[in-house]
C-alpha cells in the first residue's frame, strides 16, 4: 500500500491523465447540446436515442477509474473538482458569449438563434444545472464504490470493481442529467425514457468494451508511477 501524499512531485503522468479526463467532460458536454442522435433502432417501442455527448463521455469514467485504481481517491476527487470547475467556466464563457451584441455579417451568416440553440444550450438554467448535479454525483459514486472494492477485493478483479462502479455512476449520472434536463424544459418528456436507456446502454457498453484499455493503461502507470494506492 503506497501513501500518495508523501511524494505527489514524482508522478510524471497524472497531469497527462487529468488533462485528458477534463478536456474530454468539456468536448462531450458540447456535443451533448449539439445534436441527438437517432440510430433508428428501438427497444419494446422505445426509440433509441441519445445525446450526442454519450460517443465520448464512457471515457471520463474510464479515466477516472484509472485515476482511482493507480492514484487512490484523494488525487481523484481533485480532478473532479477540477473538471467541475473547467465545466463552470466553460458555461460562463458561453454565456457571456450569448449576451454580447453580434456582429452583422456573423448574425446574417450564423446567427444568435443557431448558437443559442447549439452553444447556448451549454449556458443556460437547465442544461447547465443538469450537467454539474449530474457529473458530481456520477463521478463520485463510481470513484468512492472503486475505492471501496479495491480495498475489499485486496486489488483483484479489477474488470469487477471498474464495471461494478460504473454501472452505479452511470445510472445516477443518465437519471440525473436528464431529469433535470427534461423538467427544466431541455429535453421533451416525450424522449425521457428513450434518452434514459440509450444513453445508459450506450455509456455502460462502451465503458466495458474498453476494460482492456483500463488494464493495459492501469498496469502500466502503477509500474511506471511506483504507486497502487489502497484507500483504506
Amino acid at each position: 500500500m503506497s501513501n500518495l501524499s508523501s511524494q505527489p512531485a514524482s508522478f510524471k503522468y497524472l497531469d497527462v491523465v487529468a488533462s485528458f479526463f477534463v478536456g474530454i467532460l468539456i468536448i462531450s458536454n458540447i456535443a451533448s447540446s449539439a445534436k441527438i442522435v437517432d440510430i433508428g433502432i428501438s427497444i419494446f417501442s422505445i426509440p433509441l436515442a441519445f445525446d450526442g455527448g454519450t460517443i465520448l463521455f464512457p471515457l471520463v469514467y474510464v479515466l477516472g477509474d484509472i485515476l482511482t485504481e493507480v492514484y487512490g481517491f484523494k488525487t481523484t476527487r481533485r480532478v473532479i473538482w477540477t473538471g467541475f470547475g473547467a465545466m463552470a467556466l466553460a458555461a460562463l464563457v458561453f454565456f457571456v458569449l450569448g449576451v454580447l451584441p453580434p456582429e452583422a455579417y456573423w448574425e446574417e451568416t450564423a446567427g444568435t438563434e443557431a448558437y443559442n440553440v447549439i452553444l447556448g444550450g451549454m449556458s443556460y438554467g437547465g442544461i447547465v444545472l443538469a450537467s454539474l448535479a449530474a457529473y458530481l454525483a456520477g463521478e463520485f459514486s463510481n470513484a468512492a464504490i472503486l475505492s471501496k472494492l479495491k480495498v475489499k477485493m485486496q486489488g483483484r478483479h479489477l474488470w469487477v470493481r471498474t464495471i461494478g462502479s460504473s454501472l452505479v455512476g452511470q445510472f445516477l449520472d443518465t437519471m440525473i442529467f436528464v431529469f433535470i434536463a427534461t423538467v427544466t424544459g431541455v429535453f421533451g418528456w416525450e424522449i425521457f425514457w428513450s434518452l434514459v436507456i440509450t444513453n445508459y446502454i450506450l455509456k455502460c457498453g462502451i465503458e466495458a468494451l474498453i476494460t482492456p484499455f483500463t488494464y493495459w493503461v492501469s498496469r502500466l502507470l502503477k509500474k511506471k508511477e511506483g504507486v497502487d494506492v489502497y484507500d483504506a
